[in-house]
C-alpha cells in the first residue's frame, strides 16, 4: 500500500523523499480564474469537480499555491513580535494547507489516470516543489523563531497535541538541514532536486514497462491449467489489441499472478516470472539499474551531511523503532523463525515435482504452481471454489458490516458526485446517529495509466481549521482486482478479499481522525506503525465468523458450508514460511541498500547476490520486490522502511489477541477504545503511548509468530 507515511509536519511535505521552483510571481488573473483546484467547491460534502480538472490545471495551480506560501512565510519571519507558538508554530502549519490539497488531487491523478501530458507536467512540478520545501526547511530565520518557541517549550501553556507539533516542527526542521552550514545547505537542496526527478522517474519507467509487455500465446495447448474465466480474459485483451486467435497477458497482477499459479506449461510460468521480476532491468529505454545508483549515492550523502554513517540512520529516526539496530535485531529474530519453515515447505514442493514425474530444481517460477497444487491435495482446497463465494457486492457488505458492528459506523453509496475516471464509485460514512464522518472513493481494477498494487491516500485530510471548523475527510481506495468479463460477476480471490480489508483499515484510519493539526491527520503516523489498522482488519476478513456473515455463492446464494471454512483453517499456516520470507528479503535489501556507507561501485546483481547468500535464501526464493522494480522504497518514501509491514504485523497480531481474549470479535468496548487510543489520534501521540494505551503493555512478537506458524 502507498499513503502518506511518517509524523511531519505538512511544512515538510514530500521534502524528506526530495521532492519545490524558484519563488513564483503572481499570476494572470485569467491562468487563475476558472481553475477548479483553486475556486471554492460548492459540492456537496466539499468534494472537487473531479471530471472538470485537466493536466494543464495542475502547474498553474501549484505556481500560485507556493506563491500564496511563499507571501505566508514572509509574514511570519518578518512579524515584530516576539516568536510564539500561534504567531510562528501554528501559522506554518497552516500555510501549507492550500498547497497540500493541490499536490493532493495531483499525485492521486497521477498513480490512477496518468498520461504523457500528466507526467510532462511531473517532471516540472516535482522539483518546483522540492525547491519550494527546501527553501523553507533551510531558511535560518524562519528555523531561528522555530527554535526560540521550542526552547520556552515548559513554559508554555500547551495541550498534548500542541506540544506533539511543537516537537515534531522543531525536530524536523533541525534533523532536516536547518542548522547546516550554508555552503552544506546549498548542497543538500541539489540533492533533494535529483532525487525528485528520479523518484519519478523510477516509477514512471515501471509504469510504462507494464504497459508496453504483453505475453502472447497463440497455441490453446500452452494454456493448459488455467481457469476457464483467465482463458476468457486473456482472449479478451488480446482480440482488443488486434490479436487474432491468440491469448495475450499483461504484467498486472490480475493476469500475471493465475499463470504462475494455474498454468501446467512450465515455460511460460517461467517467461511471466522471468518478466516480472525484470521490470526495470530490461535493456531499454525503461532501465532502472542507473537511476537505482544515484538514489542510494544520493541518499547516503545526504544523510552524512546531516551527520549520519548511513541513510539508514537517518530514516529511523522519529520511527516506533527508534534506531537502526532495533530494526536490524527484530528482522535477525523474525529470519531466524522463518528460515526453517521456508526451507522445510521447499522440500515438500520439491518431493511433489518429483512425485509427478518430473526431475527439476524448484524454481520460483514453479513455487506458486506446487504450492496450489499441494494446497489441493492436502487440504482439499480449491481457490476457485473460495471465488465462487466471494461475489464483490458481498465482500462489500460484509466488509461495511464488520465496520459497523466494531464501530457503529454505516457506509452507503452516494451517487452523482464527479468523478476522475467512470470506474470509480463514491460512498459516504457516517456515524450510528446519521451524522456525516466523511467520503470514500473505491477505484477497483486495473488499466493503461494506473500503478498497480494496493493502495490508500487521501483526496482531502481530516483537520480542524484556525477558525474551528472540523474539515472532514475525502479517502480513495484504490486497487487492481481481477477484471470480469463483461456481463460476468464480480468474483475476487481469497487473497483480494483480504487486501479489501486491508485497504479499508487505511480508510478508516483516516476517515476517523479526529484532530486538530492537518499535520497529524489519520496515517500521518510512524511509517512502522502506519500498517496497523489495515493488517488488523486483515483478521476480521479472515475470521469463519466473518465469512459466514457474506461469503454466499454467486448462483445458488448459498452460505458458505462449514466444510470449505475448516479446510481454509486447517490451511491457514500453509506456505506462510515462503510468504513471510519473500517479504522479509525484500525488507532485508531494503535495509541493506540503505545501511552502505560507501555506495560506489554498486552492482545491483552482485547486491541482490550477497543479501541471498548471506541470509542463506533458498534459490527458488525471490524477493517479493525486487531492486529495479522496488516502488515502495525507490518512490513510495519506504526507504530503509519496508520492514514497517513486519514490525507492524507484531503490532496488529497482539491487538487482535486482545479481542481474541474478550471471546467476542465484536467487542464493542474493544473496538472503542481501538477507536479513541489508536484511529482518531492520528500522528498527534507517540505511537509505542498509543499501543500501551490500548494493550497495557509494549506489543509481543509471540502472537504475530503464532498466526503465521512460526513459532518452533
Amino acid at each position: 500500500m502507498k499513503q502518506k507515511l511518517t509524523v511531519i509536519p505538512l511544512v515538510l511535505l514530500f521534502v524528506l523523499a526530495g521532492c519545490a521552483a524558484p519563488a513564483v510571481d503572481s499570476l494572470p488573473e485569467e491562468v487563475l480564474t476558472g481553475n477548479p483546484l483553486l475556486d471554492p467547491s460548492d459540492l456537496p460534502f466539499g468534494v472537487l469537480p473531479l471530471d472538470q480538472i485537466e493536466a494543464a490545471h495542475f502547474l498553474p495551480a501549484f505556481e500560485e499555491s507556493i506563491r500564496q506560501r511563499n507571501a505566508e512565510i514572509e509574514a511570519i519571519i518578518n512579524n515584530p513580535a516576539a516568536p510564539t507558538f500561534e504567531n510562528t508554530i501554528v501559522e506554518l502549519e497552516y500555510s501549507i494547507v492550500q498547497l497540500q490539497a493541490v499536490a493532493s488531487v495531483f499525485y492521486n491523478f497521477l498513480s490512477q489516470v496518468t498520461d504523457d501530458e500528466l507526467d510532462e507536467a511531473a517532471e516540472i512540478i516535482e522539483p518546483m516543489i522540492s525547491e519550494h520545501l527546501d527553501d523553507i526547511i533551510l531558511n535560518s530565520e524562519l528555523f531561528a523563531r522555530i527554535e526560540a518557541v521550542y526552547m520556552l517549550k515548559d513554559e508554555l501553556d500547551l495541550n498534548e497535541e500542541d506540544i506533539m507539533l511543537l516537537e515534531e516542527t522543531y525536530r524536523y526542521f533541525a534533523e532536516n538541514g536547518a542548522a547546516l552550514p550554508e555552503e552544506d545547505k546549498e548542497r543538500f537542496k541539489e540533492i533533494n532536486m535529483q532525487l525528485s526527478s528520479l523518484t519519478l522517474q523510477f516509477a514512471q519507467n515501471i509504469m510504462a514497462e507494464v504497459d508496453d509487455f504483453r505475453l502472447v500465446v497463440e497455441d490453446a495447448g500452452d494454456l493448459s491449467g488455467l481457469p476457464p474465466a483467465v482463458i476468457a480474459a486473456a482472449a479478451e485483451t488480446a482480440s482488443a489489441e488486434g490479436y487474432d486467435n491468440a491469448w495475450a497477458f499483461t504484467l498486472q497482477g490480475p493476469s500475471i499472478n493465475p499463470l504462475l499459479v494455474y498454468a501446467d506449461n512450465r515455460n511460460l510460468r517461467e517467461q511471466a516470472a522471468t518478466a516480472y521480476i525484470m521490470r526495470g532491468r530490461n535493456d531499454n529505454e525503461y532501465n532502472n539499474e542507473d537511476i537505482l545508483k544515484e538514489i542510494i549515492a544520493l541518499r547516503l550523502e545526504s544523510a552524512q551531511l546531516l551527520g549520519h554513517s548511513d541513510y539508514a540512520s537517518y530514516s529511523t529516526q522519529g520511527t516506533m523503532a527508534g534506531d537502526r539496530h532495533t530494526v536490524e535485531s527484530f528482522l535477525d529474530e523474525l529470519w531466524e523463525a522463518t528460515l526453517p519453515v521456508a526451507v522445510a515447505e521447499a522440500e515438500v514442493l520439491q518431493q511433489q515435482i518429483y512425485s509427478d514425474g518430473h526431475n527439476f530444481e524448484l524454481a520460483f517460477w514453479d513455487w506458486c504452481y506446487y504450492a496450489e497444487k499441494v494446497r489441493t491435495e492436502n487440504y482439499e482446497l480449491d481457490s476457485g471454489e473460495i471465488s465462487s463465494y466471494l461475489e464483490l457486492s458481498n465482500v462489500l457488505e460484509g466488509l461495511f458490516m464488520v465496520i459497523e458492528n466494531l464501530w457503529g459506523l454505516r457506509i452507503e453509496q452516494v451517487e452523482g458526485l464527479p468523478l476522475h475516471h467512470g470506474e470509480v464509485t463514491t460512498w459516504e460514512v457516517t456515524e450510528a446517529d446519521g451524522s456525516h464522518v466523511g467520503i470514500i472513493y473505491m477505484d477497483l481494477f486495473p488499466r493503461p495509466g494506473k500503478q498497480g498494487g494496493a493502495s490508500m491516500s487521501y483526496f482531502r485530510e481530516q483537520y480542524i481549521t484556525p477558525d474551528g471548523v472540523f474539515i472532514h475527510p475525502i479517502i480513495t481506495v484504490n486497487c487492481n482486482f481481477t477484471r470480469p468479463l463483461e456481463g460476468e460477476p464480480t468474483l475476487l480471490n481469497y487473497e483480494e478479499m483480504v487486501t479489501l480489508y486491508h485497504e479499508f483499515g487505511h480508510a478508516l484510519h483516516g476517515i476517523l481522525s479526529r484532530v486538530t493539526y492537518p499535520s497529524f491527520s489519520g496515517t500521518s503516523v510512524p511509517r512502522d506503525f502506519v500498517e496497523l489498522p489495515a493488517q488488523l482488519m486483515e483478521n476480521w476478513a479472515r475470521s469463519p465468523v466473518v465469512l459466514k456473515m457474506f461469503a454466499r455463492h454467486y448462483e445458488s446464494g448459498e452460505v458458505i458450508p462449514d466444510e470449505l471454512i475448516e479446510k481454509i483453517e486447517a490451511a491457514a499456516h500453509f506456505n506462510q514460511g515462503f510468504l513471510t520470507m519473500e517479504l522479509m528479503a525484500s525488507a532485508l535489501l531494503d535495509f541493506g541498500y540503505h545501511t552502505l556507507t560507501d555506495a560506489s561501485g554498486l552492482d545491483v546483481d552482485r547486491f541482490e547476490q550477497n543479501i541471498e547468500e548471506l541470509y542463506q535464501m533458498p534459490e527458488s526464493i525471490y524477493f517479493r520486490h525486487g531492486s529495479t522494480h522496488f516502488m515502495h522504497i525507490f518512490s513510495w518514501g519506504y526507504a530503509a522502511g519496508y520492514y514497517s509491514y513486519l514490525w507492524s504485523g507484531v503490532l496488529d497480531a497482539d491487538v487482535f489477541e486482545a479481542f481474541v481474549e474478550t471471546g467476542d470479535l465484536f467487542d464493542q468496548a474493544m473496538a472503542q477504545k481501538f477507536r479513541q487510543e489508536i484511529l482518531e489520534i492520528g500522528g498527534s501521540r507517540d505511537a509505542m503511548e498509543m499501543f500501551v494505551a490500548f494493550r497495557g503493555r509494549e506489543p509481543n512478537i509471540e502472537p504475530l509468530l503464532k498466526y503465521r506458524g512460526l513459532l518452533q
